[in-house]
């Protein structure tokens, strides 16, 4: 298996904070602009703000996601970023995070270049529908499978692009998108570097995180 990372190469764990928006935050220059798309609660992006003095704006879909995020006291509009990314003039921003939602747009290839146009650096995370308990129970099963990452049933799932880690980097391939790094949590909710063994972390990690730039952008 790929490196584990060691505690001590994360922050400070906050007890109001998944591993996943962690590894996200990790991954944020302190003081920087940045644009969380489908920011929900405003729960990474609150952090953001108070632990990194990042000069933060959300976008939400939800009206119930935004009314918690204003009452926190944070900068969030209610739109769809299928249609409202194009809004955005291009480099506004240090960082635009699309957080565990790639696979619920409508079009996660157009999405995924607005992320790139809009922010110097994209950070996306998201699910992989590759993961080895996922084919076992497809394959025994012969059943749409659930997990504790992807609880939904099929005819109620958001999720209308199944994606694996290793669909998302040939899409970023097909981009011209570096990755300029890459982690996946395993079942245990342990973080690894993605590196060269591509193969392991697709049977492997339940959910990645990925640094993303244009390639000639200069790394943060």
């Amino acid at each position: 298996m790929p490196d584990v990372l060691m505690p001590n190469m994360l922050m400070p764990p906050s007890p109001t904070i998944r591993v996943d928006l962690q590894l996200i935050a990790d991954m944020i220059e302190p003081g920087s602009r940045l644009l969380d798309v489908g920011c929900g609660d405003g729960t990474l992006l609150d952090y953001l703000v108070q632990f990194k003095q990042v000069d933060g704006r959300g976008i939400e879909l939800s009206s119930d996601g935004v009314n918690a995020c204003v009452s926190a006291g944070l900068s969030v509009i209610q739109g769809d970023a299928d249609t409202d990314l194009f809004d955005y003039p291009g480099q506004a921003f240090d960082y635009v995070v699309l957080s565990q939602t790639l696979q619920a747009m409508r079009s996660p290839k157009t999405t995924l270049e607005q992320l790139l146009r809009i922010g110097r650096h994209a950070i996306v995370s998201m699910p992989n529908f590759a993961h080895w308990r996922l084919r076992w129970r497809l394959l025994t099963g012969g059943e749409m499978p659930t997990s504790e990452v992807l609880p939904y049933i099929w005819y109620d799932s958001p999720n209308i692009h199944l994606c694996s880690i290793r669909d998302f980097v040939a899409l970023c391939q097909e981009l011209g998108a570096r990755i300029e790094r890459g982690l996946f949590l395993d079942q245990n909710g342990t973080p690894r570097r993605l590196g060269s063994g591509l193969l392991l972390a697709n049977l492997f990690g339940q959910q990645a995180v990925f640094l993303l730039c244009r390639d000639g952008a200069p790394s943060p």
